[in-house]
Formats: C-alpha cells, structure tokens, sequence
C-alpha cells in the first residue's frame, strides 16, 4: 500500500513511539495529576512535552493539552464572551460549526486561488477573527500574520487553526489562540494543543477535576504527551530537511500529473498538498481501481457525506468540478520512487475512463 493521505494522519514517527513506550511499560501507568513519586514522575514527563510542544510556538503563551484539535478549537472560540466571529470560507468545520453556537458568524471570502486577501474587511461586529494557516484540502498558505495584525487593530482576538502547518512552517506571528494536533505531525492520535497568549482569558467547556490550570479537566496520558512532545522536538529539528523532501516530491508528482487541473495555488501553498481534477472524473471509480493507494476524494472528515467540498466551492468550482477532484497528500516517510508510481498508476486509471 501506498499511503498518500498525509493531511488525514500522518504516520507515527519511531522517535514519537519510543517516547511513549516508557509510559505504557508496567511502571509508567500512574496518574500525572497524583502526588505521590510514581505521579510525580508522570508529571514531570508531561511537563517536559508541554515544553517541547510549546517550542511550536511564538513565545508569550501557554500551552493547554486536549484531546484533539477540534477540542481545542472548541475551548477557543466557546471559551471566551467574544461574540460573533468572522471566518473565513475555507475554514475546517471544527471552526465553522462552532463558529454558528453564537448564533451568527461572517464568512470571509477567498479567491479563486483559495487565498484569503489579507485586507479584507471585517465586519464590526465581530469580536473573535478565525483564519487557518494551511488549508487541509487544498494546502494554500493564509497571510495570517498580517491578519492578526489588522485583527488587533479592530479590537478583535485571532484565532488561527494551525494543524496542518504546525512543525513543517513558521508558527503564526501575532495570532492570540493557536490549535494544533499531534498526528498530523507525525505524532500519536487522541491528543492536540491550544496555545493561548499571555493575557487572554479563557472559560473551561469541559468541567470536572480543574487540570490544565482549570481549562480543561481531565487525566493526561503521559504517553499520548511524550509522543506529541517527541514529535513536536523532532518536527523543529527536521524542518528543512522534510520541506526540502516535500519539494521533491512535489516535482515528481506535479511532472508525472501535468495534465491534470491544481486546485488553489501553486505557490502559496504547502507543497505536501496536491488537490487535483480532471474534468468528467469518476473517482470512486478511480479509488476503487486503485486500491493499493490510499488517497483521498476530498476531506477525510467529511468523507461519505456525499456533499461536495465547501472549500473547492469557495474557490468557484462547481459541483462537478469538485467530485473530480483528488486530494494526494505526502511527507516525511514518502518515497519519490513509490510516489512516481502511483502517480503513474492514477493517470493510467484515469485515462481508461476516457478522461
């Protein structure tokens, strides 16, 4: 099998593995949050993550360990008395659906290249600005940094969904609240993070024992921390390396796929991300005949929905457009010769649907 869904999951890093070995052994189970020796050690593993995650980010902040990156999202945007949010058209659900528990949001439109203008305006009524770094389907790269800038200006918090950029580019300058998760960056699922600068205030939404300083209650897994914070360390240390391998593989790709249509642009955008169509394509067809690679239709969240994607529909595609559409996502563990193949292997398939 070939694995090209990089933007669903990625594959556990062995140095993620290792990390979390020691707390799954017969010795390791105890609970961070007790006071005895065996927690305290617990404890002191998390807060060795907490610090190696927190290196993701800009200085000036907290990390706050939940259960995923929609939990984050969530603490974020239902954590604060902010208002109405204004976000953009191609934010992931996490955001626009609980964007909507305050009754009324705005949307931010993006161009046909899926890039948001970073002088767009914003209504005032807003209170909260969410604008996510790298989009998961399409992989193009928001100017979040001057969004942030203009967020400030207005009077309003930014929020930024940086799971998808978190490890492979720069952490979003200026930003008040950041939401990343460990397995899209080649750590352990069932953990994410929120980062919150210095000096905003949040409300817990999850009640209960008070951990994460009151924000968020429930036990930590040491495990699930030392892998996250394992991956994070190794992320920051093989930055240029994986994005120099994501530019050669992206090359290869694009050189065997020529043909094919991009969806969003080609040059802000994080290369590991490939969004293709091809006018009249059946692909579930072409998924069904190319069973020895996983890839994807669309978002794998809102894969079986049968809807077609609000993100390419934002970009202008119509609906056909969008269900010819591919998404073949790669990284850290991809080879280019394999990927060649099965780039190869697509095409072939697709050309036999006499498109």
């Amino acid at each position: 099998m070939t694995y090209l869904d990089y933007q669903a999951t990625t594959p556990l890093a062995p140095e993620a593995r290792a990390a979390m070995l020691r707390w799954l052994a017969d010795d390791g189970f105890a609970n961070p949050h007790s006071a005895h020796r065996p927690g305290r050690a617990a404890a002191a593993a998390v807060e060795v993550a907490r610090e190696q995650v927190a290196a993701l980010f800009p200085p000036g902040g907290k990390v706050v360990f939940t259960g995923s990156a929609t939990e984050a999202l969530n603490l974020a945007i239902r954590g604060g008395p902010y208002g109405p949010a204004a976000v953009s058209a191609i934010e992931h659900a996490a955001v626009r659906d609980t964007a909507r528990w305050f009754g009324e949001d705005f949307e931010l439109p993006v161009g046909a290249d899926g890039v948001i203008d970073p002088e767009v305006p914003f209504p005032d009524e807003a209170k909260l600005i969410a604008v996510m770094q790298v989009n998961n389907e399409i992989g193009t790269i928001q100017p979040v940094a001057r969004l942030a800038e203009r967020a400030k200006a207005a009077g309003a918090l930014f929020l930024c969904d940086a799971v998808q950029g978190a490890g492979k580019i720069a952490p979003p300058a200026g930003a008040d609240l950041i939401a990343v998760s460990a397995h899209k960056l080649y750590g352990p699922k069932g953990i994410g993070a929120l980062w919150v600068r210095d000096g905003v205030h949040l409300s817990p939404v999850i009640l209960g024992g008070g951990q994460e300083g009151g924000l968020r209650s429930g036990t930590l897994s040491p495990a699930l921390c030392a892998g996250f914070g394992a991956a994070a360390a190794l992320s920051l240390e093989r930055m240029e390396q994986d994005a120099a391998h994501v530019e050669t593989l992206w090359t290869a790709a694009r050189d065997v796929l020529s043909r094919w249509t991009l969806n969003g642009s080609a040059e802000q955008r994080w290369h590991g991300n490939l969004n293709l169509r091809l006018d009249g394509l059946d692909v579930g067809r072409l998924m069904s005949e190319c069973r020895t690679i996983a890839f994807s239709a669309g978002s794998a969240c809102a894969s079986g929905s049968g809807r077609p994607s609000h993100v390419l529909a934002a970009l202008g595609l119509s609906a056909a457009q969008a269900k010819n559409s591919i998404r073949l996502g790669f990284g850290r563990y991809t080879t280019r010769d394999e990927l060649i193949e099965a780039c190869r292997t697509l095409d072939a398939a697709a050309r036999t649907q006499g498109v």
